[in-house]
């Protein structure tokens, strides 16, 4: 009789296991269609319901992707910290709470994720953008310009990337370098009304005036309406 009430325990609590792990995949699975369709609320909710009955690394940076879309940045970083608790080679983890600490102005803890991230995946191209983002806040331009390049190195084809190389070149007014990065970024990806508005100023500054003229009327068209504001001011 003994014996036969342990099985039927085993049983019993195998019974759980399967049913907690079965209801843990519908939350998880639910909460990644939420964040594709856009339902951020929802997504942290069913990602809360999988933390509380199986906390993972996964269960807590997918949380922390849907607070950072809320932009709610500080409960975020404690996900993704969280998150590397239970695995400190979590790459995404790191970026990710790298990108929060960006967007809360905590630009040295931000450039510290990203290099953390950096170290585990020397071909992260998206910790490359986020320190040189960082670096750009903090006046590094040089150094900025560094991680641009690194991330252009490893995916050429990186629309963002130029981008943001020549804003850092328009600052260091290196007028025709920056007018270089935009004109990949726009060739890259066309639908891109801010390479149009500031390839515009770096033409203006050379004295393109024409240039800078049809530049801003493009970005005018792909949505930016400051843009029509200098087209008033200096196109006649």
């Amino acid at each position: 009789m003994y014996r036969t009430n342990i099985l039927i325990l085993s049983g019993i609590l195998g019974f759980c296991m399967m049913s907690c792990i079965s209801t843990t995949e519908r939350y998880n699975q639910s909460g990644q269609d939420k964040l594709d369709s856009g339902d951020f609320v929802g997504a942290v909710e069913d990602f809360t319901e999988v933390i509380n009955m199986n906390p993972s690394a996964e269960a807590y940076s997918n949380r922390g992707v849907g607070r950072i879309q809320l932009q709610d940045y500080v409960e975020a970083i404690d996900d993704f910290s969280q998150a590397i608790e239970f695995d400190p080679t979590y790459k995404s983890a790191y970026l990710n709470r790298g990108a929060s600490k960006l967007q809360l102005g905590d630009y040295f803890g931000a450039i510290d994720d990203y290099s953390e991230c950096i170290r585990l995946d020397q071909k992260y191209t998206a910790a490359y953008e986020g320190r040189g983002l960082a670096k750009s806040n903090l006046k590094d331009y040089m150094g900025a310009l560094l991680d641009y390049n690194k991330a252009i190195e490893i995916d050429p084809d990186n629309s963002v990337a130029y981008y943001n190389r020549g804003v850092v070149k328009q600052t260091l007014e290196d007028y025709l370098g920056s007018i270089r990065d935009y004109n990949k970024s726009i060739e890259l990806n066309p639908p891109n009304p801010y390479a149009f508005f500031n390839r515009g100023l770096s033409k203006y500054l050379l004295g393109d005036l024409n240039g800078a003229c049809l530049d801003w009327s493009k970005a005018g068209e792909q949505g930016l309406q400051q843009a029509y504001e200098l087209i008033q001011e200096h196109c006649k």
